[in-house]
């Protein structure tokens, strides 16, 4: 029994920092560590622990750490590295296992004694946190040399991704989404996502968009009705009849003639659907079956051939899969319950969870298989012969990818079905002998137009080709050639600093009003659509005005979008945008106040405000106040180009804006008063500043002047012209609205 002294780390302080931050563009956990007495034992100093942290976790070995390399984080342990940097490879590793790939993290020392900032890439909150608390378990237990159960700390972590992660027909539209830079932002537990922000936004909901005609979902839920709509443009579909009792279904399947389906006219995903009936108590047995699963049971011809599912999306066919029938075969020993768990449940493609592509099979709750299997006379509990192959499912199972089979003009008969549908994205169910031939020629039809489709079947098929279907519906919600150079996003202003910045805001936000756009505005006098106030500033911290301010990126309206953001802000929380058009650092005095975050100067204030120009785009710019040598500073780090504004105009430019325009730069200058914008086109006008202030009662005020000042090179940088920033700052209200 271990007597020695536990020896564990303490958890002080946990953020979760949503938008981007002092680490990097991405949310990251970040947590403030106490290491308490092993800031004096590094691991090479812990005996037997690295052998005991190696054996919990033998995978750290493909961690590269900071040397690069395979093998890297392992060289660390052995010449000796703290605590806080193992616990954050410890839980990157966690979440590696539990198959959400991690490979962000930093660990940092702060001014006290023994504490450090560690930081992971986290994509969920909760799932952050779980995969925290694990690895500090783990690490206690290889520190303290206790037990500790990997594997149920990896089923921990998977738990809280299923409950917290989108489904996988979701995660695919995001994932292609992000490869294109729109960004999104999910509006609810469940899978409703917006793409884009602002009036240039999409809204998806699984494989629904916010083009989905509610009317085409009613039709598609409808069989009979779509059969009518599709067979007056010449579809082929089967006849069939709508039908009340069990005894109309052997009537209608009697003027049909057999074999017959019988199936809900509502229903989806195959559900209460019965195949190739042939006698009267078929029909009959299979009526309730359906009955259960719909408002009205349809009976239809059967067609002969395999099911298919066929995916389009916008007019165009983006996949297909063919259906694969389910047999079992007897051993003269165990039942059918027993031979579908050995040989039909042990498929890895099968689960209960949203990210398999195949149900795990179970009688109680599946009355078609019991039906398919009760006209071979069989039940769940029946012991087939040695050898005897039993069917446990009719062409289910539509995971054989054939796209790149369909014929021609079976692509141009699914494309008509969905558009007399309605839908923008359909699934088409069809059944035909050969999809790589006319249907004309096979005999096959459309049985079933649905909206919503799982896109599961074309990601994860199981034989054949994934289908990038996610990148298809991105591509179908936002076009190539779009006008806007950044599809799905408005332009985005950040204004961060202390000096009069809610007033800078404002002021930028005006003039972008009257260039033509409703502009929303985040800022400490409160949040702004247009002219209309729609919210008191009464955030009791920056965690509301976060989500305020990210709120406005929701708005429809919306077509451009000021934030403020002040240090904390961004400390706190981080930016509640990934990335901007325009950026504005006007100094570095805020740091009083700031020293719960290890920032107590303005060279730490650096590294906070720098966030700011770090998500500037490369045709945007950063705006840079030459007045202050640690702002201008900033210049370099800036991917856009860099828009400067100084005081020092009547007097002389300082060398920096003599160079910064000589390179063919731009920046507003104050020259007695009046602010000029000066660039290698020449000098204008933008505003008197005097008579800005004068025309509020306030005398010649530097503060205000350098406010005025930062907001027309904002402006200006914005793509707004010198006479309308004149126009705008002279009829611009100074004073904050009551």
């Amino acid at each position: 029994m271990n007597t020695a002294p536990r020896r564990d780390i303490t958890l002080e302080r946990i953020t979760y920092l949503r938008g981007p931050n002092i680490w990097t563009y991405r949310p990251v956990m970040e947590v403030w560590l106490d290491l308490g007495e092993l800031e004096d034992y590094p691991s090479n100093l812990l005996p037997g622990f690295n052998d005991r942290l190696l054996a919990l976790l033998p995978a750290l070995e493909e961690h590269h750490c900071g040397v690069g390399e395979r093998g890297g984080f392992i060289q660390r342990l052995r010449e000796g590295t703290w605590a806080g940097h193992i616990l954050e490879h410890c839980v990157i590793e966690l979440l590696n296992l539990a198959g959400m790939p991690t490979g962000f993290g930093q660990t940092r020392s702060t001014s006290r004694h023994g504490v450090y900032r560690m930081v992971f890439r986290a994509r969920n909150e909760e799932v952050g946190r779980v995969a925290l608390q694990q690895g500090h378990a783990l690490l206690s237990a290889a520190l303290n040399d206790e037990a500790f159960a990997v594997p149920a700390a990896v089923e921990a972590i998977r738990q809280a991704i299923d409950d917290c992660y989108l489904g996988p027909s979701t995660a695919s539209i995001v994932a292609a989404a992000t490869d294109r830079g729109i960004p999104h932002i999910r509006l609810n537990d469940g899978n409703l996502v917006q793409l884009g922000h602002g009036a240039r936004q999409r809204r998806i909901w699984t494989a629904e968009t916010d083009l989905t005609s509610a009317i085409a979902e009613n039709i598609a839920c409808d069989k009979d009705l779509t059969k009518t709509l599709l067979t007056s443009v010449g579809v082929p579909v089967p006849e069939g009849q709508v039908v009340d009792s069990p005894a109309e279904a052997w009537e209608a399947a009697e003027d049909i003639g057999l074999p017959v389906v019988v199936k809900p006219t509502d229903g989806n995903h195959g559900r209460g659907v019965s195949l190739d009936l042939r006698t009267r108590e078929e029909v009959e047995a299979a009526w309730p079956i359906a009955d259960a699963e719909g408002s009205e049971v349809i009976v239809e011809r059967y067609i002969r051939g395999d099911e298919h599912r066929v995916l389009v999306v916008g007019g165009k066919v983006v996949a297909a899969t063919r259906g694969e029938s389910l047999w079992i075969t007897g051993d003269g020993r165990s039942t059918v319950v027993q031979l579908i768990d050995s040989q039909l449940n042990t498929d890895p493609r099968r689960g209960e969870a949203e990210e398999f592509p195949l149900e795990t099979i179970k009688l109680d709750r599946e009355p078609v298989i019991r039906l398919v299997l009760e006209r071979q006379g069989l039940t769940g509990e029946s012991v087939p012969a040695a050898g005897r192959e039993v069917l446990v499912q009719r062409n289910g199972n539509l995971t054989i990818d054939c796209t790149d089979d369909v014929h021609p003009d079976v692509a141009q008969i699914v494309s008509l079905a969905a558009r007399v549908v309605g839908l923008d994205i359909a699934g088409i169910d069809l059944v035909t002998t050969d999809i790589g031939k006319p249907l004309a020629e096979t005999g096959g039809a459309i049985v079933e137009v649905n909206a919503g489709p799982g896109l599961l079947m074309h990601l994860k098929p199981a034989e054949g080709q994934p289908r990038p279907v996610g990148q298809a519906i991105v591509d179908h919600l936002f076009p190539d050639g779009d006008a806007e150079p950044h599809i799905g996003r408005i332009p985005v202003v950040g204004v961060a600093g202390t000096r009069r910045s809610s007033l800078i805001a404002r002021a930028v936000a005006w003039l972008i009003h009257l260039s033509g756009r409703h502009t929303a505005l985040a800022c400490d006098d409160g949040l702004f659509a247009g002219n209309r106030r729609i919210e008191r500033a009464r955030f009791r911290n920056n965690h509301q005005f976060w989500d305020a301010g990210h709120r406005l990126l929701m708005n429809r309206e919306a077509r451009a979008a000021v934030f403020q953001n002040p240090p904390a802000l961004i400390l706190d929380d981080g930016l509640p945008y990934d990335r901007c058009h325009v950026g504005l650092v006007t100094d570095f005095d805020g740091f009083t106040g700031l020293e719960h975050h290890d920032v107590r100067d303005a060279e730490q204030l650096y590294k906070v405000l720098r966030t700011q120009i770090d998500v500037v785009f490369a045709d945007g710019a950063g705006v840079l106040n030459a007045d202050e040598a640690a702002v201008l500073s900033l210049a370099e780090l800036c991917d856009g180009e860099v828009v400067l504004y100084t005081q020092q105009g009547a007097d002389g430019l300082s060398a920096a804006v003599r160079d910064h325009l000589a390179a063919g730069g731009r920046a507003a200058v104050l020259r007695h008063g009046c602010v000029r914008l000066v660039s290698a086109q020449g000098e204008q006008l933008g505003v008197d500043a005097r008579k800005v202030l004068a025309r509020h009662g306030l005398a010649d005020d530097a503060a205000y002047t350098e406010a005025l000042l930062a907001a027309a090179a904002t402006a200006w940088a914005f793509g707004i012209s010198p006479e309308l920033i004149g126009a705008g700052l002279e009829t611009f209200e100074l004073h904050a609205p009551a």
